[in-house]
């Protein structure tokens, strides 16, 4: 039961509906300009992200303007992206989807 309680204080949950032709900015943009908040975005963390939907979407990290990763996430397929401290989180949609982002202390 602690197991389950430490994990529930070191990780923050947003799911996020994408409409068709969407590029949302996740994180990384700075307060009051994010889709969703990462508790630990002034050190390295862990971006969890699930396609909940029908569609693949894909998940582009950027810093300082220049793409570093670019993945397709498939429909009911999940993946983990490390985030450096001042990367940005972005999903990508081409369909309309639907995602659950979990951001998780390193």
């Amino acid at each position: 039961m602690l197991l389950l309680l430490l994990q529930a204080c070191t990780t923050s949950e947003s799911i996020f509906e994408l409409s068709p032709e969407q590029s949302m900015s996740i994180t990384g943009k700075g307060k009051g300009q994010d889709a969703a908040y990462n508790p630990y975005g002034d050190a390295k963390s862990i971006a969890s992200v699930k396609n909940l939907g029908k569609t693949s979407f894909k998940v582009r990290i950027q810093f300082n303007g220049s793409v570093i990763k670019n993945v397709e996430v498939r429909p009911k397929m999940a993946d983990e992206f490390v985030l450096e401290t001042g990367y940005e989180l972005y999903l990508d949609s081409e369909q309309k989807g639907k995602a659950k982002v979990t951001f998780k202390k390193i």
